[in-house]
C-alpha cells in the first residue's frame, strides 16, 4: 500500500494571506512555496557567475561594461578625452582669442590678465593655441588608428581565415615594415612633401602602423576558427562570408580594439615628435608638436611656451593609454 502523501498546508507569512500561496512539504525536513513563479524567483535570487540578476548569460561585452562602469581609472580617462574631443570640435567654448592674432610686443611675456599662459616667441596667446592645437592633433591620431585598424584588421583577418599561401605572403610583408625605424622613415617619406594639410602625415602612419595590427588581427582569427561554435556552423554549410562576420569577428576583435585604443595616443605624439623634428605639420598649422618645436630654444627665457603645450600632449596620450589598459583588462578573462 502506498504510503499517505501529506497534504498541503497554508502558512501565512509576514504579509501573507492563506490564499496567497501554497506551502508543500519537500520530504526533506523543508518546504516549498508553489505560488511563487520561475520568474518572481529568478527576480529575487541573484544569479550565479556568469548569469545576469534573470538568470540569462552575459555575453563577453557586457561583462566588459560593467566590470568598466566600476573602474575608476576607465571613468577618468573617459572624461578627459570627452573634454579633448569638445573642445577639438569647438575650441571657442573656452578660448575666445584668434589664435592668429599675433603681437610682436608681447613677444616671450608671461601671464597676464586674460592671458593666463602667457604669449609664445611670436607675441600668439599660448593658451588659444594649446587649445587649438587639440583639433589637429585629435584629427590625426583618430583618424590614423581608424586607418590603421581598418587596414590592418581586413588584411590580418583574412590571411588568417584562409592561411596557406596569402598568410605566408602576408607575413613576409610584414616583416619588411616591421623592419623601418618608424622616425626614421617619417624622416625620409615626409621630407619630400610641401603641402601642410595633415593627410600625408596620416597617410604615413597608416602604411607604417598596420602591420601592428594586422598581426594581431591574425593571431586572433586563427584562435577564433578553432572554436567549436566556428566548426559547428561550417558542418551546417555557413559560408566562408558568415562565418567571418556572424561568428569570427564578433569573437575576434577584442585585442584589435584594446591595441588601437592605445596606439591613438601614441600616433598623436608621433605626431608631435614629426612635427617637432620640421618633417611632420608645418606652419600656419596649429598643433601641439609645431609649438614645442617652436619654444624649445627659449626654454631658459620662457619656459611656459613650452610647458602649456607639451603638458597637454602628455595628458592626452596618458588618457589614451589608462583608457586602453582599462578596456583591456575588461575584454581579457583572464585578468579576472
Amino acid at each position: 500500500m502506498p504510503e499517505p502523501q501529506p497534504p498541503e498546508r497554508h502558512l501565512p507569512g509576514p504579509g501573507r494571506t492563506p490564499e496567497d500561496g501554497v506551502i508543500a512539504d519537500t520530504g526533506m525536513g523543508g518546504a516549498m512555496d508553489l505560488a511563487t513563479s520561475e520568474g518572481e524567483t529568478l527576480e529575487r535570487t541573484p544569479g550565479p557567475d556568469g548569469t545576469d540578476p534573470q538568470g540569462k548569460p552575459r555575453s563577453l561585452w557586457s561583462d566588459a561594461w560593467r566590470d568598466l562602469r566600476r573602474n575608476p581609472v576607465f571613468i577618468i580617462s573617459t572624461l578627459v578625452i570627452l573634454f579633448l574631443v569638445v573642445i577639438s570640435i569647438w575650441p571657442s567654448l573656452i578660448a575666445t582669442q584668434n589664435p592668429l592674432k599675433c603681437d610682436l610686443a608681447k613677444a616671450q611675456e608671461g601671464s597676464q590678465p586674460g592671458h593666463p599662459f602667457g604669449f609664445d616667441g611670436q607675441g600668439c596667446d599660448v593658451y588659444t593655441r594649446t587649445v587649438y592645437g587639440a583639433r589637429t592633433s585629435v584629427t590625426v591620431g583618430v583618424c590614423a588608428t581608424l586607418g590603421v585598424a581598418i587596414l590592418g584588421s581586413v588584411l590580418g583577418g583574412l590571411a588568417g581565415f584562409f592561411a596557406g599561401f596569402w598568410d605566408s605572403i602576408l607575413s613576409r610583408i610584414t616583416d619588411v615594415f616591421f623592419a623601418i625605424p618608424v622616425v626614421l622613415g617619417g624622416l625620409v617619406l615626409l621630407s619630400v612633401v610641401t603641402t601642410n594639410t595633415v593627410w600625408p602625415v596620416i597617410g604615413f602612419m597608416v602604411l607604417l602602423g598596420w602591420p601592428q595590427i594586422s598581426r594581431i588581427a591574425r593571431g586572433s582569427v586563427i584562435t577564433a576558427k578553432q572554436n567549436d561554435y566556428v566548426q559547428a556552423a561550417r558542418a551546417l554549410g555557413a559560408s566562408n562570408s558568415r562565418l567571418m562576420l556572424r561568428h569570427i569577428t564578433p569573437n575576434a576583435v577584442a585585442p584589435v580594439i584594446v591595441v588601437a585604443t592605445i596606439a591613438l595616443g601614441t600616433y598623436i605624439a608621433l605626431e608631435a615628435t614629426l612635427s617637432y623634428l620640421g618633417v611632420g605639420l608645418k606652419p600656419p598649422t596649429i598643433s601641439w608638436g609645431i609649438a614645442i618645436s617652436a619654444a624649445s630654444p627659449y626654454i631658459r627665457q620662457a619656459p611656459h611656451m613650452l610647458l602649456w603645450p607639451a603638458g597637454a600632449l602628455a595628458l592626452t596620450v596618458l588618457a589614451f593609454i589608462m583608457l586602453g589598459d582599462a578596456v583591456r583588462d575588461a575584454l581579457d578573462p583572464k585578468l579576472r
